[in-house]
């Protein structure tokens, strides 16, 4: 497992802030399990290009800020959900949940 939290990216994006730091962690957890929730619909409605979009869209947040982990990991689903192969990308679920936790506690550490 990579990185979790890039904390010199995330203080460059906040300037700083410590109050603002917790708020986007704690905010990205919650978006990312909202969209964990839309890739499980998507993938059992058998809809590749949504799992990717949903996906693509979790990677970019993460990225953004540091969570350098899950965005490698979302990278990794959103080429197997983009290829069709949506039963490799609901497999990494599980991993994505786990990275979810990980940042969940980097964020109640801010």
């Amino acid at each position: 497992m990579g990185v979790v939290l890039d904390a010199a990216q995330l203080e460059d994006v906040t300037l700083g802030d410590a109050h603002l730091m917790r708020e986007i962690v704690t905010d990205l957890v919650a978006d990312t399990e909202a969209q964990i929730e839309a890739l499980r619909l998507a993938l059992a409605n058998g809809d590749s290009q949504l799992s990717a979009r949903v996906v693509h869209s979790a990677k970019g947040a993460c990225a953004n800020v540091g969570a350098l982990a899950m965005a490698e990991l979302l990278l990794a689903m959103e080429r197997t959900a983009a290829a069709g192969d949506l039963e490799a990308c609901g497999a990494s679920i599980p991993k994505l949940s786990l990275e979810l936790d990980r940042l969940r506690a980097c964020a109640e550490s801010l």
